[in-house]
């Protein structure tokens, strides 16, 4: 069987710290925004962690994932992008030691995955900023944080430096745009954070991001740091061409930040964009210097594609969740209303590397659904997830198409490779993992893990590397 998929392709699994350890106040670990944060990004914070947000015990991934990655390493995963929870390394943020307690788990978790073959892929910062940042200092609008950041990432890069060879600096860095207090500690209300703010808010991520980058490079020149973005393909929802023009408009708004990532520089288009809403970026001495510093690969998460219009009673915006936009009438959805659409992958892939001609990585792909724990005829617990394993063959199926394009891709990481809490939601019965974990949205279950029938689905794909693949 032939197969598009190159030699020492990286195949694999991705999670979120704050998605699956628990342990939230164990280990000397501090408050992150996401302990407070038990309905997702649809509701606002709580003052104090509650019973009742599920990522305060995850998927017990602190203390089981000994047993986890030995499944991983079953499923043959070469990598597996897990991140580090910042408050466990400074539980305010602002501290001037880090926490030993917090460095030695993570010292311990990737010992872990080399004693089975796979290389850790790192996020510095998933979405958990420490709750102190948020409330002491507006998080990312204040420009302290670059420097608690820098802190933050030389520790972990003289730690770790041989034991990670691939590092992304924020995950998602364009969702600040959806969701500014999940993303960058902004306590401001959304409805309220001026532009101003905003952007200020992500020129500090984006110069804190270049300078992990020096640092990287300096430190462990072996290494490679990337940046990592939420992909969304944008299309016309019809040939008008104002609905073209303002399809661009909404993609420039995403590749603003892979531009300033892999180019080192502001785009014409967001400086105009500042100049028309009366924006004033205020560049520190040396910031122009550091966005120079630009990132090894370009890595990204892709779930959906949407529509554009300019017809403004033909707009739409999705709730609950990152993505906003039109529906398209040619695509179905997923249980949760995102739509599925696999040539997008294809799409996406062509247009970063047309647009950058840097390797890419595809970080986070995959399908949250409502799972069926059964008994099959040899007595053990599954899930028939057809579904699931139609979702990732097509989505692979694609990537195939975009390797064959000429597309430089190192790997793929599905997203939620076993079970964990819904960032979007945070609820439990949106599954998106080739395990099973017997975790309910109620917080009941054994965790207990139990392997889908898409577990050897991939499992095969990973062994023939990618040519068991149904076209």
């Amino acid at each position: 069987m032939n197969s598009p998929f190159p030699e020492g392709f990286l195949w694999g699994g991705a999670v979120a710290a704050n998605q699956c350890e628990g342990a939230y106040n164990e280990g000397g670990k501090g408050v992150s925004t996401q302990d407070v944060m038990p309905k997702g990004i649809a509701a606002p914070p709580t003052e104090v962690p509650t019973e009742d947000n599920l990522k305060l015990v995850g998927i017990d991934f602190y203390h089981r994932y000994k047993d986890d990655i030995k499944l991983f390493a079953e499923m043959g995963f070469k990598v597996f992008r897990t991140s580090i929870a910042w408050s466990r390394i400074y539980p305010n943020g602002d501290d001037l030691q880090p926490n030993e307690e917090g460095l030695k788990f993570y010292d311990d978790l990737f010992d872990e995955c080399h004693k089975h073959g796979i290389e850790p892929m790192v996020t510095i910062s998933h979405y958990e900023t420490p709750l102190h940042l948020a409330r002491e200092y507006n998080g990312w609008v204040n420009r302290k944080l670059v420097g608690f950041y820098e802190r933050y990432v030389t520790t972990l890069f003289n730690r770790y430096k041989g034991k990670v060879k691939y590092w992304l600096t924020f995950n998602e860095i364009n969702s600040i745009l959806e969701a500014p207090f999940m993303n960058g500690g902004i306590v401001t209300p959304k409805e309220e954070l001026s532009k101003q703010d905003l952007y200020q808010a992500i020129h500090h991520e984006l110069v804190a991001s270049a300078l992990a980058v020096k640092l990287a490079h300096q430190i462990m020149p072996e290494a490679k740091i990337g940046c990592m973005v939420l992909s969304m393909p944008t299309y016309p929802l019809t040939p008008n061409p104002n609905d073209v023009i303002a399809t661009m408009k909404t993609e420039h708004m995403n590749d603003f930040f892979a531009d300033v990532h892999a180019r080192g520089y502001y785009p014409g288009y967001m400086n105009r964009y500042f100049r028309e809403n009366n924006i004033h970026i205020h560049f520190e001495e040396g910031d122009e210097e550091i966005l120079k510093h630009t990132v090894d690969f370009i890595s990204f998460s892709y779930y959906v594609s949407i529509c554009e219009t300019a017809d403004p009673k033909r707009q739409a915006n999705g709730e609950d969740n990152l993505f906003s936009g039109v529906p398209n009438p040619y695509l179905k959805a997923s249980d949760w209303g995102w739509q599925i659409d696999p040539q997008g992958l294809r799409y996406a892939l062509n247009r970063f590397y047309d647009r950058y001609q840097k390797p890419l990585f595809i970080v986070e792909n995959g399908i949250g659904a409502v799972d069926e724990l059964v008994t099959d005829e040899q007595g053990n617990k599954t899930v028939h997830d057809d579904y699931r394993i139609e979702f990732l063959n097509d989505h692979l199926v694609q990537v195939g198409e975009a390797i064959e394009d000429g597309v430089d891709l190192m790997g793929f990481t599905a997203w939620g490779c076993i079970d964990l809490v819904s960032a979007s939601t945070a609820e439990m019965k949106k599954r998106y993992g080739l395990i099973y974990v017997d975790r309910n949205n109620d917080g009941t279950g054994s965790l207990e893990r139990y392997k889908k029938k898409s577990f050897y689905w991939y499992q095969d794909v990973i062994r023939t590397n990618g040519a068991s693949l149904v076209k």
